[in-house]
């Protein structure tokens, strides 16, 4: 188990720094508390030694580079508003982001294009079906669907700023740094593996261009889209940039403002309806927080206004989630205080 000290977060929780003036409360960014410092290492420490012998589920097998994953491969990390990093197990063992890059994407262009655009031009309604399917977009009205499946987020990638593909990867690239707080480097073999087998994501770009709901060449756009879901991070990266969402936008570690409250909370929104797919609604019936997972094992939940949770772990369960990610974070809701509707520790 480690915890790792940086610089704490000037004010507290829930507010907005600008240099040289005092720090003014924000009502976008919401505020609560986590335990004890020494309570929260205890609580991930015990969820990690409660779920690691866990031997449900299966490593992806669709995309061959991730088939030779480890299933015993196990880590959960903690970050909170002040800086504070807690990890435990293989927190520092790295790899391919794949649809956890979803939501940090969508931050991104809902920077830029604002909650209306997005709407209009994206979607944010459950489809109520997994993640590659075509007959969700098909099913839509306005053939949009939402950022967090892969229809909606191969048309969040393309509208990236820039007059190029190298530019308007380079905006993308820059973006998640900047929420992870460290260079993300691209994992070859992931993004060579699945565009080899991503044919299904290039019909789903080529639909959309019927439709007149992608914004950028589709060969394009998939392959940015792949590239994003290729770059390679920890457990560490994952809680540091789920706590970016959690408190505005502001990275807890480097405190640089990566986008805004009012993006976080839409992209939140968003999250809290449509991160697991058609599991969506058990998931927030039974654990309470926006999620998102990806097929690599990786698993990151925000708790506003508390910090960000991330887990590894490749054994997957049939809607594609991490078994004992999804079990991790079930624990760490209740002992935590982390759930939305009901956010006091359980002791």
């Amino acid at each position: 188990m480690s915890k790792r000290k940086t610089r704490s977060h000037t004010q507290g929780t829930g507010f907005l720094i600008h240099h040289g003036t005092k720090p003014e409360p924000n009502p976008l960014v919401s505020t609560g508390f986590l335990p004890p410092p020494e309570t929260v290492s205890q609580i991930i420490t015990e969820a990690y030694s409660t779920f690691l012998h866990v031997q449900d589920g299966r490593v992806a097998n669709y995309i061959p580079s991730l088939a030779s994953t480890s299933p015993h491969l196990f880590g959960i990390s903690l970050a909170d508003m002040n800086g504070n990093l807690y990890s435990v197990g293989d927190s520092t063992h790295s790899f391919s982001m794949q649809s956890v890059s979803k939501p940090f994407v969508f931050a991104l262009i809902l920077e830029i294009i604002g909650a209306h655009e997005a709407q209009e031009k994206i979607g944010v309604n459950n489809t109520g079906l997994p993640f590659n399917s075509v007959l969700a977009l098909e099913m839509q009205e306005g053939r949009t669907s939402n950022p967090m499946v892969n229809a909606g987020a191969i048309a969040t990638t393309s509208l990236a700023p820039g007059d190029t593909a190298e530019e308007r990867w380079r905006f993308i690239h820059d973006g998640l740094n900047h929420f992870a707080g460290r260079e993300l480097t691209l994992d070859h073999d992931a993004y060579h593996s699945e565009s080899a087998t991503n044919q299904r994501n290039r019909g789903i770009a080529q639909l959309l261009e019927g439709y007149g709901k992608i914004y950028s060449n589709p060969e394009e756009a998939t392959d940015n889209y792949t590239k994003q879901c290729s770059l390679r991070v920890t457990t560490e990266d994952l809680a540091v940039m789920g706590a970016t969402l959690a408190d505005g936008g502001l990275n807890p570690l480097t405190k640089q403002q990566v986008v805004s409250p009012e993006t976080c909370k839409r992209v939140l929104a968003v999250l809290a309806s449509s991160g697991l797919y058609e599991r969506s609604g058990e998931w927030l019936y039974n654990i309470g927080l926006p999620a998102k997972s990806g097929v690599s094992g990786g698993l990151v939940t925000i708790s506003p206004g508390k910090g960000g949770v991330a887990s590894f772990s490749p054994p997957l369960d049939s809607a594609g989630s991490s078994v004992r990610g999804t079990l991790s974070a079930s624990f760490l809701s209740e002992r935590l205080g982390l759930n939305l509707f009901a956010s006091k520790p359980i002791q």
